[in-house]
């Protein structure tokens, strides 16, 4: 993507851009204010896999019929600690949450808060809940299943999701600690990027039926789609790179989202079902923990500042200056857009064009309308 076909725009007028165009297909409005809120967030950590790049994702769906856009989400089952919802296809990012602040509160009174969520759809980038439990002193952890795209170690077919797990912890230093990764080594997502950049995907993250790389980016989202391509688990294919580690945490997050909730799994989440587009059905599993039920919280973040600065500070490979943090590039990037704006490609500005006719949204301060 060459900088000549980048307009760079506000990204308060763009999350604006993308609340009013919910609330236009029926997402009542503090609802839209979340699901704004959590795509601005993507864009603004420099996630392009997961913001507006993925914004046409969402109203495609509702108008489809496979995504409610008022969410009316169900409490099946409460304890202090626990709960199982029933997000009944509604607003993933709405679902999540809810979802998550319920954690947060279980955890404030009875020290650990978990909640296991079936029946909801995509919810943004999975980086963002733990960090409402950080913001509280909390640390947090969020996992989702996702649509089969991806081969277990030995195979060919997808069967697993790319199914993310994210852990955030607050520090001392000006940001937290946040991982926030997919269980293969690239999502749907980049692929989807890679098309509007017009590039090739990289050799070694995919796999065909006969065991080939797959690179041809728009040739592979028609291949995932059909099953006749996967992505591969962290590691990559086999053993010799040690694939299997990300096989194992891919169906780990299979379990703690479909298994504690009763939910759906693996195929049962293709959005396919006799020939017809139907809802994902996807799970998720949050975790809040307490940190003043264990230690002070002033003395959680020293410590973990301390381990952070160790790392940052041991040697460094030759032709590096630096080593960066899990999160520390998203802090830094944030702080950047929010000076100078969302980058917005070619391909972009036509959809959201588009958009804007067919929602009839009123005027925003872009260069491009």
């Amino acid at each position: 993507m060459e900088e000549k076909d980048i307009v760079y725009v506000d990204y308060l007028e763009l999350k604006r851009f993308m609340k009013q165009g919910f609330i236009a297909i029926g997402v009542p409005e503090d609802d839209a204010e979340i699901c704004s809120t959590v795509l601005i967030e993507s864009d603004l950590r420099g996630i392009e896999s997961h913001g507006i790049g993925r914004y046409k994702m969402y109203i495609d769906r509702i108008k489809l019929g496979i995504q409610n856009p008022v969410t009316e989400e169900e409490v099946i089952k409460e304890t202090d600690n626990t709960a199982v919802i029933d997000g009944r296809h509604g607003m993933g990012h709405v679902i999540a949450y809810r979802a998550m602040q319920r954690a947060i509160d279980k955890a404030e009174r009875s020290n650990v808060g978990m909640v296991a969520v079936r029946n909801s759809t995509h919810f943004g980038i999975t980086g963002f809940y733990p960090t409402m439990a950080v913001d509280r002193d909390m640390v947090g952890m969020a996992f989702s299943n996702a649509r089969p795209s991806v081969a277990p170690t030995f195979g060919v077919e997808p069967v697993i999701g790319t199914n993310p797990i994210s852990f955030g912890a607050p520090t001392d230093e000006k940001y937290p600690f946040l991982l926030d990764i997919a269980t293969s080594i690239t999502q749907r997502g980049k692929i989807e990027v890679y098309v509007r950049e017009g590039k090739d995907t990289p050799r070694g993250v995919t796999i065909d039926r006969q065991g080939n790389d797959c690179t041809d980016s728009n040739k592979l989202l028609k291949d995932l789609l059909e099953g006749s391509a996967a992505l591969l688990p962290l590691g990559g294919a086999g053993e010799e790179l040690a694939g299997y580690k990300g096989y194992g945490l891919g169906l780990m997050v299979e379990i703690l989202s479909a298994s504690f909730a009763n939910g759906s799994f693996g195929k049962a989440l293709s959005g396919f079902g006799d020939g017809r587009r139907v809802p994902y059905k996807l799970g998720h599993f949050f975790v809040a923990i307490n940190i003043k039920s264990f230690v002070p919280v002033e003395d959680f973040k020293r410590t973990t500042g301390s381990i952070l600065r160790e790392v940052k500070s041991s040697a460094k490979a030759p032709g590096h200056e630096r080593i960066f943090i899990a999160g520390e590039k998203e802090f830094e990037m944030i702080e950047k857009r929010k000076r100078e704006g969302i980058p917005i490609n070619a391909a972009l500005r036509h959809t959201m064009n588009e958009l804007k006719k067919e929602l009839g949204l009123g005027d925003f301060n872009f260069p491009f309308f």
